[in-house]
């Protein structure tokens, strides 16, 4: 159509990037670039060294510079931030308030994903097998554990222990996780379940988003948790290794 040579040189891969760069995000464009040279190297032995030839790569870094946006990246939830839910919150709270409390101080402290906490809101997503079971909470004066049976860095499908501390200060998780548990095992003392609603169903994604967004705007989202918890160990000089 264009009368370009079937051959690939380093003209036709730059007019590939340019074009494609007023289409789609940069980023992907070079992710794109990367399978094509892949998928042509049989054929054309020498693509990969034109892929690193120096017009390839400054238009790539122009049109990064003319297309790219900026990665949105959620802000980190903070532990003054964990106080005000906790001071603002109604009281007495009533069974999904401690639900979501506990939720939230042991998605933070635990360095937990939002979606380790929660159901999924799709349908065919939803697995039993990933929900942390009430006989696996382990309760003491100092901390309280709890296995998350499934976990995408678990290899050998053994689940993780998660373990969170007491805290001296007002957003300490442990005394609203046991206020829940204990409310938790008078109403539903036969659910193997570990997280439930007062309908006795587990909690999805949405409701928990929803009761975040009473508190929080939408720069804070679920993986603030995780992020949140890791900058209050870094702040505490917690070796990274610890963290990780």
């Amino acid at each position: 159509l264009h009368h370009f040579p079937v051959e690939p040189t380093p003209d036709t891969l730059s007019f590939y990037v340019v074009y494609m760069c007023q289409h789609i995000q940069p980023r992907s464009v070079e992710s794109y670039l990367t399978g094509i040279v892949s998928q042509l190297e049989p054929y054309f032995p020498a693509v990969r060294s034109i892929r690193q030839s120096h017009l390839v790569k400054q238009s790539l870094q122009g049109s990064a510079r003319r297309f790219g946006r900026p990665t949105r990246r959620k802000q980190p939830l903070m532990r003054k931030d964990l106080v005000r839910v906790v001071h603002d919150l109604t009281r007495p709270w009533a069974f999904d308030d401690l639900l979501w409390v506990s939720q939230l101080l042991s998605g933070f402290f635990g360095l937990m994903r939002v979606g380790e906490l929660v159901w999924p809101d799709q349908l065919d997503l939803q697995d039993y097998s990933k929900l942390s079971l009430r006989h696996s909470v382990r309760v003491d004066v100092d901390y309280y554990s709890f296995l998350l049976p499934r976990d995408k860095a678990d290899i050998h499908f053994e689940g993780n222990q998660v373990l969170i501390q007491r805290s001296e200060d007002d957003d300490d998780p442990l005394a609203p996780f046991v206020a829940y548990l204990n409310m938790r095992d008078a109403r539903f003392p036969l659910q193997p379940f570990l997280w439930l609603r007062s309908t006795g169903t587990p909690l999805t994604r949405a409701w928990f988003i929803r009761r975040l967004r009473a508190f929080f705007p939408a720069s804070i989202a679920g993986h603030s948790l995780r992020a949140g918890g890791a900058t209050s160990l870094a702040a505490a000089n917690v070796p990274p290794a610890s963290i990780q």
